[in-house]
């Protein structure tokens, strides 16, 4: 498909719809202008034909065809602007023509070829005519012939509404081509710093001081995308400088270790000490392996995740359960809030526990150094019916200029880069979960005293179970 600018795109439109309405509004305007003029022209002619009655009449009440005649019909023709003198015939009352003045065009006589047959009507000629009376005798008749065509010729007008059409054609096109113009350039611009940003470059330059609200807030958020694609791009060099650390770290261990106690460095206790640091390693590169190959799949489409109808109370309270034994005795209090009457919801009850065991995780993870790790987990249904699972722990928090980045793949912040090990893949692969379910995991707020985190989920009711089914627990990318 050949491509075309916007400017000529649209102006060549405009100017061919805009002709077509010229057409259109031209032929009304035209036909408009030929009726009231035959209308007016029409009048005009009848009041000729009533005063020659009036003129043949004697004081006697006789038909007389006075000597000044001629001159009247001429005089009559130069006051009504008649650029055609009309065929005027006088009958008495028995049909013999009395009076007869041929068809003239500006004084000249017609050739006998050009004129109109007296008193003949047919589609090309108009007749007028008037009775002439005395008292209530009828004496004769005055007819008036012209062509249709004179008493329709207004060239004057016609000239006047051709200038008018011509000029609204010119300006409009000029409007139409000015306003593209203005509209297509921001565009051209912004395809311009577009190509720039696809080959790596995120530093465009674009004037946003326009007076156009759509075009201002179009080239914004193209500037905010540029630099949130540059931060993106700057934090992926730095993640996966992390990642190959994080990775690279036990594998160094292993092969120190165990080479350790092949050359016989170590041995006895030592080297058994050596081994149990060895499998420790070996199992923490296994789980960030686990977590990497897990999110490919997930982001793969290739997990498959249920949409079974959950007992809401039941399942968190089980998940909270569990979890608390395996850190029963660490500083960890684990409180479950649930509402009086059960709630339920839909969604896969393992995907749910993964999403939740990582978000407690997380909370003993943000645990100050010497100190416990009050955790709060509350089962609700919100205002809009979705069912709402809040994590709140009293940790140190996460740092406002992070809270942007946290659901980003391999993003991890700097207390926590240093303290535990890892991918940065815990919140992001959640997220997807809890998308995956047709819900979604939300950090509601974070400040030095803790953290809440919500999982949102749908909830048994038919309208929403309708809207889980038809997204078919689709995969949806982490942006």
């Amino acid at each position: 498909m050949k491509k075309v600018s916007i400017l000529s795109y649209w102006t060549f439109r405009y100017l061919l719809i805009l002709c077509l309405g010229l057409v259109l509004v031209t032929a009304a305007s035209v036909y408009w202008i030929r009726e009231s003029t035959l209308e007016n022209r029409l009048q005009i002619t009848q009041f000729l034909a009533q005063e020659v009655a009036h003129q043949v009449v004697s004081p006697e009440g006789a038909l007389v065809i006075p000597p000044h005649l001629n001159k009247l019909i001429e005089d009559r023709k130069q006051v009504c602007n008649f650029t055609f003198q009309p065929d005027v015939t006088i009958t008495d009352a028995e049909g013999q023509t009395l009076f007869h003045k041929p068809p003239t065009v500006k004084g000249t006589p017609l050739p006998p070829s050009e004129m109109p047959p007296t008193a003949s009507i047919t589609p090309e000629l108009v007749t007028v005519t008037a009775d002439i009376k005395s008292g209530n005798n009828t004496l004769g008749t005055v007819s008036l012939v012209q062509p249709k065509r004179i008493l329709t010729h207004v060239p004057n007008e016609y000239r006047l509404l051709t200038t008018l059409l011509i000029g609204l054609a010119v300006f409009g096109w000029i409007t139409i081509y000015l306003l593209s113009r203005k509209l297509s350039r921001p565009v051209r611009r912004m395809s311009e710093a577009a190509l720039e940003v696809s080959r790596g470059n995120y530093a465009v330059e674009l004037d946003d001081q326009v007076k156009e609200k759509e075009i201002h807030d179009m080239i914004v958020s193209f500037k905010n995308m540029a630099t949130r694609l540059k931060q993106l791009e700057e934090l992926r060099a730095v993640m996966l400088a992390g990642v190959t650390h994080e990775l690279k770290t036990p594998v160094t261990s292993i092969k120190g270790l165990v080479h350790a106690v092949r050359e016989g460095v170590v041995d006895g206790e030592e080297a058994n000490e050596f081994l149990d640091i060895t499998l420790k390693e070996a199992e923490r590169l296994q789980s960030m392996v686990t977590d990497l190959l897990d999110y490919n799949a997930l982001d793969s489409g290739v997990v498959a995740v249920k949409g079974d109808r959950l007992s809401a109370n039941c399942l968190v309270k089980e998940i909270a359960y569990q979890w608390s034994l395996v850190h029963e005795n660490s500083k960890v209090e684990v409180t479950t809030h649930l509402p009086p009457d059960p709630l339920t919801m839909i969604g896969d009850s393992s995907r749910i526990q993964q999403i939740l065991v990582n978000l407690l995780n997380n909370s003993v993870q943000a645990m100050q150094q010497e100190s416990s790790i009050h955790i709060l987990v509350t089962l609700q249904q919100a205002a809009d019916g979705w069912i709402e699972v809040t994590v709140k722990d009293n940790g140190h928090g996460i740092p406002l200029e992070e809270q942007d980045f946290i659901f980003e793949r391999y993003f991890r912040g700097d207390h926590k880069k240093h303290k535990v090990r890892g991918l940065g893949l815990g919140l992001t692969y959640s997220r997807m979960l809890a998308r995956a379910q047709g819900g979604d995991l939300l950090l509601r707020e974070s400040t030095s005293a803790g953290s809440v985190f919500v999982l949102r989920l749908p909830s048994g009711s038919e309208e929403q179970a309708e809207q889980v089914k038809k997204r078919s627990f689709e995969v949806i990318p982490v942006s």
